[in-house]
C-alpha cells in the first residue's frame, strides 16, 4: 500500500478496488511473536516516567471545579487556582479525613465542606501538595512514593500539534487489569485488523523495533481507516512507548501527518475483590495542512464528541483484549 501524502488539495480518500473479506485477509499470527511484543513491553518499561500520571483531560477541569481521582492506593484532588494553574494534592483533608474531592472551590481555593478548611494550593495545616503539570490536553500528577523513580520536572510528554492548530478530544475508560496490559496491546498492531474490522482495513507491519536501533524503536503500519463502503484513508503510522505507561501513534504519512493518537494507563485502586484496575486515557490531536481544516477546527465542540465515541468502540474490544490478558497471566495460563 502506498499511503496518501496529504497535501493540501489533494482528495485523502481512495476507493479499495479489490476488498478482502475479513476472513480471507492474511494471518498475521506468525508476525505477531509473543517474543517480539515481550521486548518491546520490557523496553517501554525500562524506560523512565519521572513518577508522572495522568489523572484527566485539562478541558474537563475547569476553574471552580474538582476532580479526585485514587493512583494506586494514592488519593488525589485536583483544582484551579485564581490564576488557572493546575494544583493536585492528597485528596483527604489532613483534619478529620474529608473527601476534598467533594469541597467546593470559590475564588481558586479549595475549601473542606466538613470543617471549612481552606487549601489554596501551598502546604497547610498538614496538607502537602504534589508537583502537577497541564499539558494544554492532559492533566498530570507526580506521586513519588508511587513510582519510585527518580522524579523528572516534567513529564515526558509526546511532541503533538499545536492544540491551537488541530482538533483533540480525549477519551476516557477503566478496566480490570493492570497498566502493562494496556500498553502490550498497543504494542501489538498486528491486531487491528482483525479485531477491529469496522475501523482498519489493509493493514501491513512494515517494521518493527528489530530493524531499528535501540534508541529510537518502533512500530511501522501501513493502513486504511474505513470511512463508508469502500471508502478509505491510508495512512503510514508510527508506534513508539517513549514511557512506561504510554505508547504513541504517530500519523508520519498520508491524510493527517502531524496527527498523534496518545493512549495512557494509569493505575487505580483495586475493585472489591482486589482486583487491579487500570484507566486508559486516549488523546486524540488531529492536524492537518488542508485549507478546510479551519472548518474542523470551528466545529470542534461537534467534533470531539464523534472522536471520544470512535475511540470508545475500539477501547470497548482493546479493554477486553487487556483484561483477558491480566487473566491469563494472574492464572500463569498466558502464553505469551
Amino acid at each position: 500500500m502506498s499511503p496518501a501524502t496529504g497535501r493540501p488539495g489533494r482528495i485523502p480518500l481512495r476507493l479499495r478496488r479489490a476488498p478482502v473479506p475479513w476472513d480471507r485477509q492474511a494471518p498475521t499470527w506468525r508476525d505477531a511473536k509473543p517474543g517480539l511484543i515481550a521486548d518491546a513491553l520490557e523496553r517501554a518499561q525500562s524506560r523512565p516516567s519521572g513518577n508522572w500520571y495522568v489523572i484527566g483531560a485539562s478541558r474537563d477541569l475547569p476553574p471552580g471545579r474538582t476532580l479526585g481521582v485514587t493512583v494506586g492506593s494514592t488519593e488525589v484532588v485536583a483544582w484551579r487556582d485564581g490564576e488557572g494553574k493546575l494544583r493536585t494534592g492528597p485528596g483527604a483533608c489532613p483534619h478529620l479525613g474529608a473527601p476534598l474531592r467533594d469541597s467546593p472551590v470559590r475564588c481558586g481555593t479549595l475549601v473542606c465542606h466538613w470543617h471549612g478548611l481552606a487549601l489554596d494550593g501551598g502546604p497547610f495545616a498538614g496538607w502537602e501538595p504534589y508537583p502537577a503539570f497541564d499539558d494544554g490536553v492532559l492533566l498530570w500528577v507526580r506521586l513519588d512514593r508511587v513510582g519510585g523513580e527518580t522524579p523528572s520536572e516534567r513529564p515526558y510528554v509526546p511532541v503533538r500539534p499545536r492544540v491551537r492548530d488541530a482538533v483533540e478530544a480525549v477519551y476516557r475508560g477503566v478496566g480490570r487489569c493492570e497498566p502493562e496490559d494496556v500498553v502490550a496491546n498497543r504494542l501489538d498492531p498486528w491486531h487491528g485488523a482483525w479485531f477491529h474490522p469496522y475501523s482498519f482495513v489493509d493493514l501491513t507491519v512494515t517494521g518493527t523495533p528489530a530493524d531499528s536501533p535501540a534508541d529510537d524503536d518502533g512500530f511501522m503500519v501501513d493502513v486504511s481507516f474505513k470511512v463508508a463502503g469502500r471508502l478509505v484513508v491510508p495512512v503510514r503510522a508510527r508506534f513508539t512507548a517513549p514511557e512506561p505507561r504510554t505508547v504513541v501513534m504517530h500519523i508520519v504519512e498520508g491524510e493527517g501527518a502531524g496527527s498523534v493518537v496518545e493512549t495512557h494507563a494509569t493505575p487505580l485502586a483495586p475493585d472489591e475483590r482486589g482486583r487491579p484496575r487500570t484507566a486508559v486515557t486516549e488523546a486524540l490531536v488531529a492536524a492537518s495542512d488542508r485549507r478546510g481544516f479551519a472548518v474542523a477546527r470551528a466545529a470542534a465542540p461537534l467534533l470531539r464528541p464523534l472522536m471520544r465515541a470512535s475511540a470508545g468502540r475500539l477501547w470497548r474490544d482493546d479493554l477486553a483484549y487487556a483484561e483477558r490478558r491480566w487473566e491469563l497471566r494472574d492464572s500463569g495460563r498466558f502464553p505469551g
